[in-house]
């Protein structure tokens, strides 16, 4: 079977390369990079270090308004699956080239695939949460990252297409950190010790663009009382010099690391602190506690298990959780074994299987 795989930003490359292993046993996979990230540091390093395939497409789509960039990937991707006629386009996430790629391969007819489908934020304001609910609206096989994304989409409907596979990131996860432990250390490079510092990381438009909220993360990280670690998203960058912040010395922003850069920062930090809904799923699985920088999470199980605390952004809150939190002993495997890659190469196997029904004869 011919598929075509979709990519454009930091969490999806990461799921590439278990995804695409796994794949490449028994199909043709076409990778697509939408360039959505498309700088060294939040893009070729991935694929560099996770040794992904080389993308087949590069549609170089850059940094723009979010219509912009939607409009940008749907034409460069209308145009790819014109010329490659897949049996079926692999999506994942909820970001503007997942939402833009679904559009393009359902109005072309084409069976999609959608990895983390079902999860839910039930905050319609966040330009994530309608790449999320759009998406799965459209898409054929909904691939569950976790149980609860099951219930949402049946709540919607949407129950005979769904699947739990588990966290593709957690396949990453287990792959690579034995390799990122071996590599020369961030930590020694940064001269920071083991449980000694905060991480931090910020870049969701939420909250680089709204000044009032930047501004008490701000105030919130100046009054941390450790080390705070802060690889800076070039959107976090720009809006805060925007906004005139002036950071505290202890707070240390650099730039973006790349995957093992980032796996060791993150096992070895005392604490993190994070609007990104992958950084979330990565704390848990290493067994870092988590405060999460927004008003609500599609993570909820996270939450309910007592590893992750959503704070809000409002400085005094976030100050009273990063000195008072404190996770449970217990830590219950909520997203699978490590194995969701070869979940969802079963389910993409008996979609070849099913035909007609699938939709896959065309």
């Amino acid at each position: 079977m011919k598929i075509v795989s979709v990519v454009g930003a930091r969490p999806e490359f990461i799921q590439a390369a278990p995804v695409s292993r796994a794949l490449r046993e028994r199909h043709r996979e076409i990778l697509v990079h939408t360039g959505q990230h498309y700088d060294y540091a939040m893009s070729q390093v991935f694929f560099d270090e996770l040794g992904a395939p080389v993308p087949d497409y590069n549609l170089g789509t850059g940094s723009a308004s979010h219509a912009r960039q939607t409009a940008a990937v749907l034409v460069g991707m209308e145009e790819v699956l014109l010329s490659e006629l897949p049996d079926l386009v692999i999506v994942r996430g909820d970001t503007n080239s997942t939402i833009a790629a679904a559009l393009a391969a359902s109005k072309l007819h084409i069976p999609i695939a959608h990895i983390e489908a079902g999860e839910r934020s039930y905050n319609r304001t966040m330009p994530e949460e309608i790449n999320r609910v759009v998406t799965d609206a459209v898409s054929t096989v909904h691939l569950c990252a976790s149980r609860r994304a099951l219930r949402n989409l049946a709540a919607e409907g949407i129950c005979e297409t769904a699947t739990w596979v588990g966290d593709v990131m957690l396949d990453a996860l287990v792959a690579f950190l034995p390799v990122a432990r071996r590599r020369p250390s961030v930590l020694a490079r940064l001269r920071i010790e083991p449980g000694c510092y905060a991480l931090v990381t910020i870049h969701r438009p939420g909250t680089t663009d709204d000044e009032a909220r930047l501004c008490q993360i701000v105030e919130a990280l100046n009054h941390a009382e450790e080390v705070v670690v802060f690889p800076v998203h070039p959107r976090t960058r720009q809006a805060l010099e925007q906004a005139g912040a002036c950071l505290a010395p202890h707070v240390r922003l650099i730039e973006p690391v790349g995957y093992f850069d980032m796996l060791i920062l993150e096992e070895n930090a005392r604490l993190i602190a994070t609007d990104s809904g992958g950084v979330q799923r990565e704390a848990y699985h290493l067994g870092v506690p988590c405060l999460t920088l927004r008003e609500e999470t599609e993570w909820v199980e996270i939450t309910e298990v007592g590893w992750n605390r959503v704070v809000g952004t409002e400085a005094a809150q976030v100050i009273r959780a990063w000195r008072h939190f404190v996770p449970p002993t217990e830590r219950p495997p909520l997203f699978g074994d490590g194995t969701a890659a070869r979940r969802i190469l079963q389910v993409v196997d008996g979609l070849e299987g099913r035909g007609d029904r699938a939709g896959m004869n065309r």
